[in-house]
């Protein structure tokens, strides 16, 4: 009972925040008061959602997010970019440069060039401090949003239960808490700019409206997405995108074809981790016979086959279809990581330590090259290698909680109870699992030899945990 209560007050904590953000008050919060809330919005929402964070998901679209803040000028915020794990179209963004997005509106595009413009537009919303100007430092939950959260709690962590907490959400946000049709054309106008700084075609925005207006006009009642309950009039926006385009038609032609691949890989790594097997390789067989796809469509299709197999420990066929893949794009030394991971689970560890070496070596700022580096050391008992891999990764990317996880097991083999003790913590607080984080942390508080900086980082993370259950 106490394990519910606390998961419904954290729950009910995302509701609060997030319809802080869009209230429209005349009292708004300050850049500090924003950052800080920021800050525990993003620990509260690793208790109630599952985030894609693995570092080539994470660094792919935190990537695309810098390119984009690059030409949006000076900012306020450290920007953080996530991809939660849910069928619902939606994307958010939330206070201090928080922007989410779910898996399901992912599945919906096609290139890279919609993602940036939704990306842009959520980044637009916090530099016109939409969000900000909005806050009312007392705004109340009302009784049927707070019912709807916790019957959402009631059900479980499973895709009913978070439907029904965005249910909540979106709730409260038709009535009167969406984005007013000014703050969007506002946000679109910026993207559209953005997108042309960039060198990127602005039809990507165009085709996401579409999208869009599609699914607007195919879903009725309760059933429209959230997006276009906080984001709404698809059509009205997407014939004022289309005006734009038309009239700088000449200017735009002159653009380059974005290259897709690091998208469409992404795209097919996430849609194996979150998407029925049978479903996905029906679709994937599918897209496969439309000969409207370009050769490098098709590639990228095999791309999501290869994945498949690997999930399904099809390993013969997966190798095969990575090799195809790599023997089309030769250069791109993330492929070389791909394929050391089949190799490593297909209990070849030389041949995968051989591969993913290789690709560091290519390139060193490669998240995922590094990260799996680190594994296939620890596998092979090397463990000063693998710290040194999993340190650099942990540097790169604090907010994994896999590195914490491995950090932990390495600590362990090491004979460094405390350090495992306190790595493991840390994972467990990254995963919302508090009770189990906090238990580590005392434990590891207690334990000789713990390294001075653990030490001092206990206090830290033990005051984190308890913003968290203040409430409980």
């Amino acid at each position: 009972m106490k394990k519910i209560f606390r998961k419904f007050i954290s729950t009910l904590t995302i509701v609060t925040l997030l319809q802080f953000s869009c209230v429209t008050s005349s009292h708004g919060f300050t850049v500090g008061e924003e950052r800080e809330m920021g800050e525990q919005l993003l620990y509260q929402i690793r208790l109630a959602f599952p985030l894609l964070d693995d570092p080539d998901i994470s660094q792919y679209i935190n990537i695309l997010g810098a390119e984009v803040l690059e030409v949006a000028g000076f900012q306020y915020f450290d920007y953080h970019f996530n991809v939660i794990e849910s069928s619902q179209f939606n994307a958010f963004a939330a206070p201090s440069g928080l922007i989410f997005f779910y898996s399901g509106l992912i599945e919906q595009m096609h290139h890279e060039d919609e993602l940036v413009s939704v990306l842009a537009h959520e980044i637009g919303h916090v530099v016109a401090r939409h969000i900000a100007k909005g806050m009312d430092k007392s705004m109340k939950l009302s009784v049927a949003t707070s019912l709807l959260a916790l019957a959402s709690l009631a059900l479980g962590a499973g895709a009913l239960s978070q439907a029904l907490l965005t249910g909540s959400l979106a709730a409260g946000q038709a009535a009167n808490l969406h984005f007013s049709r000014q703050a969007e054309e506002e946000a679109d106008l910026l993207a559209y700019s953005w997108m042309k700084k960039m060198k990127r075609h602005p039809t990507g925005q165009a085709a996401m409206l579409s999208t869009m207006r599609r699914i607007s006009r195919y879903t009725m009642g309760n059933n429209v997405p959230q997006y276009l309950l906080t984001h709404p009039n698809p059509a009205v926006r997407l014939d004022y995108v289309q005006s734009m385009l038309d009239y700088e038609e000449e200017e735009l032609q002159n653009y380059e074809k974005t290259d897709d691949f690091a998208f469409l890989r992404m795209r097919y790594r996430l849609l194996s981790i979150v998407k029925d097997g049978k479903h996905l390789r029906n679709l994937l067989k599918n897209n496969l016979s439309d000969t409207s796809h370009s050769e490098a469509e098709h590639i990228m299709l095999q791309y999501g086959l290869s994945q498949l197999d690997r999930m399904e420990n099809n390993f013969t066929s997966s190798r095969k279809l990575l090799q195809e893949v790599i023997a089309f794009y030769p250069d791109k030394s993330i492929l070389l990581v791909d394929l050391g991971i089949v190799e490593m689970e297909d209990g070849n560890k030389e041949r995968a330590l051989g591969l993913i070496q290789r690709a560091y070596k290519l390139n060193r700022n490669d998240h995922w090259a590094t990260f799996q580096l680190a594994r296939i050391w620890l596998s092979l008992g090397n463990l000063d290698k693998a710290e040194f891999y999993l340190k650099e990764i942990q540097a790169a990317t604090p907010g994994y909680s896999k590195i914490y996880f491995e950090l932990g097991q390495l600590k362990s083999r090491q004979g460094e109870s405390g350090d495992a003790s306190y790595y493991l913590g840390k994972y467990y607080l990254y995963e919302g699992r508090l009770f189990l984080a906090r238990q580590s942390l005392l434990t590891a508080e207690k334990k000789s030899g713990l390294h001075a900086d653990n030490k001092e980082d206990i206090n830290n993370l033990l005051g984190i945990i308890d913003r968290l259950e203040e409430k409980d």
